[in-house]
């Protein structure tokens, strides 16, 4: 029996790596897997198609019959393990992602299904100790998640900051909110390393906001409230990030330096691209500085340092989140635009496109029938076919992206996955 759970396991760490960017296979990650699937959920959830399927379908692929396919993927989605939204008449199911998805939903509730303590211990271990994981995330591009500046510190920029760089307008815009447990600090809080900032401030928006509030993850609030808790967040230092494209937002994270896996990856792995900064960059002048040294203290990723009398700010560091300009008591330390705009994605096709290419996963997603022996073969070459050079650079082209991507816009397979979280 032993042997088979192993097997189970395994099978659902390569569907999980199919995606993008992918999972590492780790001792730790089997011990969160056991926690959080059984044995047969395990099984049955490495089949799952890459892309949104049905009821039908994945009954078909089960062999079951669609109410007891339905049943199990009401668990499932009671679970967090599976997006479950309603388009129309009919329901749309997803694997979810370990980032921004299971990973955290798993510590977000509070109902006492998993034991959140040995999740913490294994996450922290899987996390934060190991790097395997997080380096896969690293060197993704685009990167996986964003910063916001905040917007009280662009007040010189106004008529320059675009929509989409607003954390108050991904509010504004949202059809549903909730808020959540902090994951990060949760985490922390278990291992007796959580700083003092609030937890309840993971802000989750539409399609995924409705689906984490239907099955009791994280609670329904107002705009007002939402805009509260930012300017909570905003007013502790704590910096927004999210998910790295300009609509359809799922989240929006208030991060501190000290707990959060991204910012304490970015600082460990020598400020790598686990986040994508934003189209600002902080700048001091000399001459108002009072010395006080107030920006370093609070720049969330050391990006400030003092040289002799002066602070100076690392621009190849900085996120561009404007925490410093916010404290700094003279307006000496400012934000301004950074030379070279910063590209983001339009949506969660146009992001998945360009990682799949970058990763050389376009083909899972193609041919992503996982019972399907003709369909392995055909994925794998396929990515090796697209993973050479030449070829990856043609279809990273500027020219031949927006075709691409205008092509899959005019799909079944895009309208459905408008809605699929990243």
């Amino acid at each position: 029996m032993g042997h088979l759970t192993i097997r189970s396991y395994a099978s659902l760490q390569k569907r999980m790596d199919q995606f993008v960017p992918g999972i590492f296979d780790s001792e730790y990650l089997y011990e969160i897997l056991k926690i959080i699937f059984t044995d047969e959920e395990a099984k049955l959830c490495s089949v799952m198609p890459l892309t949104y399927f049905s009821l039908k379908k994945i009954a078909k692929i089960w062999r079951k019959t669609e109410d007891e396919a339905r049943t199990i993927l009401g668990t499932l989605a009671d679970k967090g393990l599976v997006y479950d939204f309603k388009e129309g008449g009919s329901h749309k199911f997803l694997l979810a992602p370990p980032v921004l998805g299971f990973f955290e939903f798993s510590l977000m509730r509070l109902d006492g299904r998993f034991d959140r303590k040995k999740l913490s211990e294994l996450y922290y271990q899987y996390i934060n100790v190991d790097d395997g994981f997080i380096k896969k995330y690293s060197t993704l591009s685009p990167p996986i998640t964003r910063v916001f500046a905040q917007e009280d510190a662009l007040k010189d920029l106004t008529s320059e900051v675009l929509s989409y760089e607003k954390a108050s307008s991904v509010i504004e815009a949202a059809s549903c909110i909730t808020v959540g447990t902090c994951f990060c600090r949760h985490k922390m809080e278990h291992l007796g390393k959580a700083c003092k900032n609030p937890q309840e401030v993971c802000l989750t928006f539409n399609g995924v906001a409705e689906y984490v509030a239907e099955h009791g993850i994280a609670r329904k609030i107002s705009k007002a409230e939402a805009h509260k808790i930012l300017d909570l967040c905003v007013s502790k230092g704590l910096v927004q990030i999210g998910d790295n494209k300009k609509n359809e937002l799922i989240v929006i994270c208030n991060c501190c330096g000290c707990c959060c896996d991204l910012l304490l990856a970015y600082k460990k792995l020598n400020f790598s691209h686990v986040i994508s900064p934003s189209n600002y960059i902080a700048r001091i002048n000399d001459t108002t500085c009072k010395k006080c040294g107030t920006c370093q203290k609070m720049c969330p990723v050391g990006a400030i340092s003092k040289v002799g009398d002066k602070f100076t700010i690392d621009k190849k560091i900085c996120l561009g989140c404007a925490v410093c300009a916010r404290f700094c008591e003279t307006a000496s330390c400012k934000m301004e635009n950074r030379p070279e705009k910063i590209f983001v994605p339009a949506d969660t096709i146009e992001w998945i496109a360009l990682a799949a290419i970058d990763r050389g996963k376009v083909g899972n997603f193609i041919f992503d029938n996982q019972t399907s022996f003709t369909h392995k073969i055909l994925r794998g070459l396929l990515n090796f076919i697209l993973k050479l050079p030449p070829i990856k650079n043609a279809l990273l082209n500027k020219q031949f992206i927006p075709r691409l991507l205008k092509a899959l816009r005019h799909t079944k397979k895009y309208s459905e996955s408008q809605k699929t979280p990243s």
